[in-house]
């Protein structure tokens, strides 16, 4: 008789399964409204220049460099 593969569990970090949820359920419940809508902003700008550092990067990749020279044969 053959055995079923057995469901691995699924293993998250110590941020994603403690700290997020305490750090979130504090803002919710201690910081006043403009608090949390500061550090939210101020979440999404910090995503907006890993992005721009990302999308430069890119851009530097892509260019296509002249290799060589024209030379001129008489």
């Amino acid at each position: 008789m053959e055995e079923t593969p057995k469901a691995q569990p699924v293993h998250e970090c110590f941020f994603c399964s403690v700290a997020r949820p305490q750090i979130e359920a504090m803002m919710d419940h201690c910081w006043p409204e403009n608090t949390r809508e500061h550090f939210r902003t101020a979440r999404m700008e910090m995503l907006k220049g890993v992005r721009s550092m990302i999308d430069a990067r890119i851009e530097r990749l892509a260019q296509h460099e002249k290799k060589g020279t024209k030379v001129t044969v008489e």
